[in-house]
């Protein structure tokens, strides 16, 4: 076998995929990409992100993935669906508390059916607690757990991230629950019931916040400078053609910025020795740094600094990032054809396994495209039953 021919980890490896929208697709795409074969099953008219029809969200969470439809709220959909889980590793869902259980397709009810299944519960909240059954979406649990409220600048109203962080940081974090339990089930025959609570997913990417919480008793808006108000230089900088981010973390970096803008006079100024005498005077710090970068271009700045060690990035906007040439030529964005979408930006997983080709990306498939093989294969239907469940609305 040569270097590059092994299997992908999670080959041999099949995942029932009930998620919608974002956090639950998002992480049975994860397992895709690992080598899982993942079968999605939605609602007979697709899951809820395809309401609008075909989307380029929808088409970057579902690539490599079979296509199915069931109606789990009819008897011979229940019965069809626990055929599906006898053959099945994995269950994924990210439907609020208690709908598994309403729907007859529970941990415990699948578990009779197949012992070793892994049951994987994405939700708001959590399946235990006071706020169990409060209705989620990104933006509430932004509220509700803080990142809101330290988003934005000191003087406007609070600010949600512009983007969907929540969803996703739950996706990763039920791909990493879903992999370990898969981990015991394969030594021990046993299945486990697996949950991730968006809130508590997001409860980690408040620690900058926290030092100012912790020192102060208050954790204010800080804009685009340090959560803490502790590090300078730290901000967004104006450009000639637009802005540049910047993080001086250690007195090394300092030292390269006065080196990079011609201020090597200032190396041994008291109040700019140390990052803790520079917090205390950030506005000068910033002055200091934007009048060098104003009149530049943004890329002249960013290649400048970069090479001298600083930490630094161009504020690019969606189209720069799509066709970013390190994410193509690491073939991490790969651009498709579509017939309803034209040609697309499509990403592969951030997971990468050396010694194992980089799955293929197969792009979404149409509404239960794939209902006769999957029926045929798991549960021995010949396409005319297969009409007959279409006919009575069953898929």
């Amino acid at each position: 076998m040569n270097a590059d021919d092994r299997s992908l980890p999670l080959t041999g490896i099949t995942v029932l995929d009930l998620g919608q929208i974002y956090q639950g697709p998002y992480a049975g795409f994860l397992l895709s990409m690992a080598g899982a074969r993942v079968i999605k099953i939605e609602q007979t008219q697709g899951e809820p992100l395809r309401a609008r029809g075909d989307s380029i969200s929808y088409a970057a969470l579902n690539s490599s993935k079979e296509a199915i439809t069931l109606d789990l709220k009819s008897g011979d959909g229940r019965e069809m669906f626990l055929g599906l889980a006898q053959k099945a590793d994995v269950v994924l869902v990210n439907y609020a508390p208690g709908v598994p259980e309403k729907l007859g397709i529970d941990a415990e009810t699948l578990w009779k059916v197949n012992p070793a299944l892994v049951f994987a519960h994405a939700s708001g909240f959590g399946l235990s607690g006071p706020d169990a059954a409060q209705t989620a979406m990104d933006i509430t649990v932004q509220a509700h757990m803080g990142p809101m409220s330290v988003t934005g600048h000191p003087d406007q109203p609070p600010v949600k991230a512009g983007v969907a962080f929540i969803d996703f940081l739950g996706g990763a974090h039920l791909y990493g629950a879903i992999v370990t339990a898969l981990l015991e089930a394969q030594r021990t025959g046993k299945g486990r019931l697996v949950e991730t609570s968006m809130a508590e997913a997001a409860y980690h990417t408040l620690c900058s916040n926290m030092l100012s919480w912790h020192q102060t008793g208050v954790a204010p808006r800080t804009g685009n400078k340090h959560a803490a108000m502790g590090v300078a230089p730290y901000d967004a900088y104006k450009c000639s053609d637009g802005h540049v981010a910047l993080i001086s973390v250690t007195n090394k970096h300092w030292r390269a910025v006065l080196e990079v803008i011609g201020r090597t006079d200032l190396l041994e100024e008291p109040k700019f020795r140390h990052n803790t005498d520079r917090a205390e005077h950030m506005a000068e710090v910033d002055q200091l740094v934007e009048q060098w970068t104003e009149s530049r271009p943004r890329h002249d700045v960013a290649s400048q600094l970069s090479q001298a060690g600083v930490p630094v990035a161009i504020v690019r906007d969606i189209d720069e990032v799509v066709n970013d040439s390190h994410l193509i030529e690491r073939q991490f964005l790969q651009w498709v054809d579509h017939e309803t979408l034209g040609k697309i930006p499509l990403p592969h997983s951030p997971l990468r396994f050396h010694g194992s080709p980089l799955r293929d990306l197969e792009i979404f498939h149409p509404v239960g495209a794939d209902n006769e093989a999957i029926y045929a294969e798991f549960l021995g239907l010949d396409p005319g039953e297969v009409e007959d469940r279409r006919s009575r609305g069953v898929i």
